[in-house]
């Protein structure tokens, strides 16, 4: 901690922050402060895949936040955890692979004037991070630092889930990253060996010794320091002092889609009237920052098993040591996988172009969490809209930066959100009640036999919904009146910032988030580097006839 003084200043060491640390120290002449508000990662429960519901229970490696009551959601306080640890998220998530449709980048080029964030821009990005177990090809990479490993798919249910979607009438897909997201198919998953590849352990394990990155966990970022519009610094508390760190190139906010629009407002960015109502001086009014809150919600559709094949007998304790002392020792077994090794994407109705409803598979009846287990073998799969209408907003609670800020995603609040969810739900069980999985199902568990009309779904729905802990687009990229950073993430009106996480997606990608989050950040760290960006154009399935066939 000798110097106070570098050219570059990351705040947030998750999916985004950890891969641009890596990047841009490749240059040696470049120095690099990367700040975590929260402690090194060295949790067993961080580290084996399974056990990933340990660090979502409590808030020693996660803020840990909670919505205000969700309008139509029957007021709940919606769960919204947040990784608080090096790695962030990627240290807390599911670990799935997904990378989103092709679709969704051709419109984020179209639809919000970023020409540079088509499928042909970011397709290389993916494939430079990646290192996938099956080989590289036209749409994977070998050799990058984020290990992509198959789902095994021992277990005979995820199979069976597969077949049941192809008896339905959908396409089977090797590859919901590659060529095909649609159809049912085999998931993939961020582990390397047996073990979480979180972005701490794929980007910045392999260089914390070099001379020009310095980390600093438990270092909490209290404000960015603007002169005039220029970000010079932040100002932080590591050790109970409070330090001024300056940058002399930039400062690059990857806080993620609740913690970077908090960070700018409480440096005076954002919406000049709110800023006002807490005491913040306006430094640059930006309607956007805040706004445009986006997520996935999802349900469980459940049934009981009537073989004995669940995972239901993994939470007895004896098989809990069992599984803990093979993990430790092999990096193998149960203990070495998140369970989500199977999947699928498929359209709700004619006329969506590419897929609005995403599967993950799991051989047990159980919350994401871990908080409800239904006491029986069972097996669900995981359901929800991908590009919901509804938008949500992060807003200051106060001017204390260690105060949360106040989050309503405002979940279900458009019809058409809440037919895709009637659609999603009925839909699945019809998969359910596919040949492939007679052997298995036994009763339906949830919604359950009595959950049958649209309003009784609704309702259902209201009450069990939870997120799929994706949020995003708070920093929207664009050029318009609410876009809050460029195409190239810098912050409209400030110099010398940028915003690089899953708060400047313009919309949500049609899958899990971490993969994307972490090919914007290898993409933006080539273009602050100055670097020619890559381009690989591949092409990607488009269903035939799709405007007037649902299958």
């Amino acid at each position: 901690m000798a110097s106070d003084r570098f050219d570059y200043i990351i705040i947030g060491s998750g999916s985004a922050g950890a891969t641009l640390a890596h990047r841009l120290t490749e240059d040696a002449d470049t120095s690099v402060l990367l700040l975590e508000a929260g402690p090194m990662d060295r949790s067993l429960f961080i580290h084996m895949p399974s056990a990933f519901a340990h660090p979502l229970a409590n808030d020693k490696y996660n803020w840990y936040y909670h919505t205000e009551p969700d309008p139509y959601m029957d007021d709940r306080r919606m769960y919204c955890p947040r990784g608080r640890v090096l790695g962030g998220s990627s240290s807390i998530n599911g670990m799935a692979y997904v990378r989103g449709n092709a679709g969704d980048y051709q419109d984020w080029a179209a639809d919000f004037d970023l020409p540079d964030w088509d499928y042909g821009h970011v397709l290389p990005y993916f494939k430079k991070a990646e290192d996938f177990d099956q080989g590289a090809n036209d749409y994977h990479g070998a050799g990058g630092p984020l290990h992509v490993t198959t789902g095994p798919m021992r277990n005979p249910l995820y199979g069976a889930f597969v077949e049941a979607g192809v008896a339905a009438g959908y396409p089977r897909t090797d590859d919901m990253n590659g060529y095909q997201q649609e159809g049912f198919g085999p998931m993939f998953m961020t582990t390397k060996d047996g073990r979480r590849w979180s972005t701490a352990n794929a980007y910045l394990r392999p260089v914390m010794q070099r001379d020009n990155l310095t980390v600093w966990v438990r270092a909490f970022t209290e404000r960015l320091v603007i002169e005039g519009n220029r970000a010079t610094g932040a100002e932080v508390v590591i050790n109970g002092e409070r330090r001024t760190v300056t940058a002399e190139r930039e400062v690059l906010v990857c806080g993620g889609a609740i913690n970077s629009p908090q960070l700018l407002m409480l440096s005076g960015i954002g919406p000049a009237d709110h800023l006002r109502e807490h005491g913040i001086d306006v430094v640059a009014d930006l309607p956007g920052v805040g706004q445009n809150l986006q997520d996935h919600l999802e349900v469980y559709v459940q049934y009981a098993c009537k073989k004995p094949i669940t995972l239901y007998s993994a939470l007895k304790p004896w098989n809990q040591a069992r599984i803990g002392l093979e993990w430790i020792f092999l990096k193998k077994g149960l203990g070495a996988t998140n369970h989500f090794e199977s999947g699928g994407f498929i359209r709700s109705e004619p006329g969506v172009k590419f897929p609005n409803l995403q599967y993950h598979f799991l051989p047990m009846a159980i919350s994401y969490d871990g908080s409800a287990t239904a006491e029986t073998h069972g097996f669900q799969a995981h359901v929800g809209p991908m590009r919901p209408d509804s938008r949500g907003e992060v807003t200051l609670k106060s001017a204390d930066p260690r105060e949360a800020p106040r989050i309503v995603f405002n979940y279900m609040a458009t019809e058409r959100d809440r037919r895709e969810m009637r659609d999603a739900i009925k839909l699945t069980r019809e998969i359910m009640e596919q040949g492939p999985l007679d052997e298995f199902r036994g009763a339906e568990l949830g919604p359950g036999p009595d959950v049958r009309s649209d309003e009784a779904i609704d309702a259902w729905v209201r009450h069990n919904g939870e997120s799929a802990y994706h949020p995003s687009c708070t920093c929207r990229m664009g050029h318009d009146a609410m876009a809050v950073v460029d195409g190239a993430a810098r912050v409209h009106g400030i110099d010398n910032l940028r915003v690089v996480d899953a708060s400047i997606m313009p919309r949500i990608t049609s899958g899990n988030l971490n993969a994307p989050t972490i090919m914007m950040a290898e993409k933006l760290a080539d273009t602050i580097r100055g670097r020619e960006p890559l381009v690989d154009e591949q092409p990607w399935f488009e269903p035939q006839d799709w405007q007037n066939r649902q299958r």
